[in-house]
């Protein structure tokens, strides 16, 4: 399994739903888990900056990946990102090969 991680920043008219924020993340997380049940969630995290929320989750291949982002933009994400993560000694082995 290929390890991913999701940047998401929400749209302003979900940015007024505070209260609702652990019903609304719930519900996605049930439609990953029913539309992807492969995918397997590793951290979750609220962020400060660009983004709101930081997932790192495992998937199968890049199409599966895709639609974790897909689903996540329509559930309320202005903009959702998933990005390939190499784990860090992988990365050096690969620089040596260079």
């Amino acid at each position: 399994m290929q390890t991913y991680i999701l940047m998401t920043k929400l749209s302003p008219d979900f940015l007024s739903q505070m209260k609702d924020r652990e019903k609304l993340g719930r519900n996605w997380l049930e439609q990953v888990k029913g539309k992807c049940p492969e995918v397997k969630f590793i951290a979750h995290y609220a962020i400060l900056g660009q983004f709101d929320f930081l997932d790192i989750y495992e998937a199968p291949n890049e199409e599966v990946a895709a639609k974790v982002s897909m689903i996540s933009q329509a559930n309320g994400a202005f903009h959702a990102e998933s990005l390939p993560a190499i784990p860090y000694k992988r990365f050096l082995k690969l620089a040596d090969e260079i």
